[in-house]
């Protein structure tokens, strides 16, 4: 793909991936850049964990009132706030499934299926086959396997510090996880849902050794999902910068700090 391609995007079926841009943080870079893996990427039609991670590698290292009786109404619930349903309790290979064939429980479906493709399970080809089989329509997963498994070459997995079965060096930890922030529907049919989740992405390699350390940006992912097979599926996606929040003045945490949190602190099932 060229860099005049319209907007930085690469289709593949029906997907549509914004590849990342040579700075994808904006300003200086914090490393000198490697060489470009664009050719890595055209073939990648789904995961914005992936294009986070391409990029990381060629970086180089209200409520409401009644004025005229003077009573105070309980706020009402907006599209961004907890409904207060009691979340989903199924799994199916570690991912909640089984989400209710409502709104709500599209916005549950994405927010959770954003999580499981941004983990670091789809590094391993055996787990990336499974999440794909399991979140997308059988003609979506059919679609994208093979590009994916293209995508995710050995040199690419290389070029995250990782060997050709995707797992990092002995005594170091790889970071990949997508922290949602909010959804909101853009559409919704009934049986299809456009739903995009707001979040923040973890991505990295804590070791003594990393020349890469764990940083985060902020992202949305837009899932076109359809309801079958008695739950949401996904039958395309795309993703976007931002919007990001200006950085606080936080200490950066060493590797080992961070590996702990790693280790002690596990996700969530998210639930509208």
């Amino acid at each position: 793909m060229s860099p005049g391609d319209e907007q930085g995007y690469t289709e593949t079926g029906h997907t549509r991936t914004r590849l990342p841009d040579p700075d994808p943080y904006g300003g200086a870079p914090r490393r000198p850049h490697r060489s470009s893996s664009r050719s890595l990427v055209t073939v990648v039609g789904v995961v914005v964990l992936l294009i986070a991670a391409i990029a990381f590698a060629n970086r180089g290292g209200g409520s409401g009132g009644d004025g005229a009786s003077g009573k105070t109404e309980k706020p009402r619930t907006s599209a961004t706030s907890a409904s207060g349903s009691r979340p989903v309790e199924t799994k199916s290979a570690g991912v909640a499934t089984g989400f209710a064939h409502t709104e709500q429980g599209a916005q549950s479906a994405a927010s959770n299926y954003a999580v499981a493709l941004g983990s670091t399970g789809m590094f391993t080809k055996d787990s990336r086959h499974v999440l794909l089989n399991l979140l997308y329509t059988a003609e979506a997963a059919a679609r994208l396997q093979g590009p994916m498994d293209q995508a995710y070459s050995p040199e690419f997995l290389a070029k995250m510090g990782l060997d050709a079965a995707g797992n990092p060096p002995k005594g170091s930890t790889f970071v990949s996880r997508v922290i949602p922030a909010g959804t909101t529907v853009r559409e919704y049919t009934g049986n299809t849902a456009k739903v995009a989740v707001w979040y923040v992405g973890l991505i990295g390699m804590a070791g003594n050794a990393s020349t890469d350390p764990v940083t985060s940006s902020w992202k949305t992912w837009t899932f076109d999902l359809r309801w079958a097979d008695g739950d949401w599926k996904i039958d395309s996606e795309s993703q976007q910068d931002g919007p990001a929040p200006v950085p606080g003045d936080d200490k950066a945490a060493t590797s080992d700090e961070i590996s702990k949190a790693i280790e002690e602190y596990g996700g969530f099932t998210y639930a509208r």
